[in-house]
């Protein structure tokens, strides 16, 4: 499920043209299904301080706000990064 970067929990930064961008966004995509969370792609091209901060670390994904991996996702490490704040906050 894809949402706005606002309200999404898995948030991945990236860059047309990155194999590496396909294959993270592909990974999330999967997990995000699987657990019923959303997530959103954010260009970084479109914003110049986005694209000053991660350069050619992209992709670089978030969860929940904070910074969780770069260049690759681990499905196993982002399925158990959305399942602890699930069970921190009460969700799922």
């Amino acid at each position: 499920m894809i949402a706005h970067a606002g309200d999404a929990r898995v948030v991945v930064y990236s860059r047309e043209g990155c194999h590496l961008c396909e294959a993270a966004e592909a990974q999330v995509a999967e997990v995000c299904a699987e657990t019923g969370d959303t997530w959103v792609r954010v260009d970084i091209d479109e914003d110049p301080d986005l694209r000053e901060r991660f350069t050619e670390q992209v992709p670089v994904t978030f969860v929940d706000g904070a910074q969780h991996d770069f260049w690759r996702v681990d499905p196993a490490r982002l399925r158990t990064a959305l399942g602890r704040r699930r069970r921190l906050f009460g969700r799922g």
